[in-house]
């Protein structure tokens, strides 16, 4: 291991840095290399064989998957960890391919509803298994059942230090099994599509 002072010199003074060991820096970069490499081989899957982002499917599935495949733009913001301008942005060219459409919430007409029409609906159900297959081949046949488990906890790990409000805790807890399983929890229901 290689030994490397802590203090650098900054316009301060002296900054004590807890630097990476080799072992650390070696996983960093890994997963740096992995943040940046799999979200263009899931891209490119889903461009090519649905004419869709992956951005655009995520937002299908999270639709697909709520009650009546229907949120308020500003809950799917917040699954999607998008900004608003953005996410109407996206729904919009949803809404001129016929796959999502918009209209004022019932309950609060200062809000605006997003749903999945049935074209969309189709378009989930025909795009999720190729989109699951890519996803099993670039990530999850590359692990072993072990390997899976220790995934999710260094993932729930990292996601507690990124997301300490729990922002997003509902949509990465949504198929979690240990939470289906927890005592009190009736809720039997399931998607006809289970998405990645």
């Amino acid at each position: 291991m290689m030994v490397v002072d802590t203090s650098i010199l900054a316009e301060n003074g002296a900054v004590d840095v807890q630097w990476l060991d080799d072992d650390e820096l070696a996983a960093w970069r890994r997963l740096l290399a992995v943040v940046e490499l799999l979200p263009g081989v899931l891209d490119s899957q889903l461009r090519r064989d649905a004419k869709l982002t992956g951005f655009e499917y995520y937002v299908l599935a999270i639709l697909s998957e709520a009650p009546q495949q229907t949120l308020r733009m500003t809950a799917l913001a917040a699954q999607t960890n998008a900004t608003l301008p953005r996410l109407s942005h996206v729904v919009q060219r949803l809404a001129d391919r016929g796959l999502a459409e918009r209209f004022p919430c019932p309950q609060d007409g200062r809000a605006t509803n997003a749903r999945l029409t049935t074209k969309g609906w189709r378009k989930v159900r025909d795009t999720a298994p190729g989109h699951v297959t890519n996803v099993r081949r670039h990530m999850i046949d590359a692990l072993t059942p072990d390997q899976v488990a220790q995934l999710s906890a260094i993932t729930e790990a990292i996601l507690q230090r990124l997301d300490p409000h729990g922002t997003m805790t509902a949509m990465y807890h949504r198929h979690n099994r240990a939470l289906d399983q927890a005592p009190g929890n009736t809720d039997d229901k399931r998607p006809a599509v289970r998405h990645p």
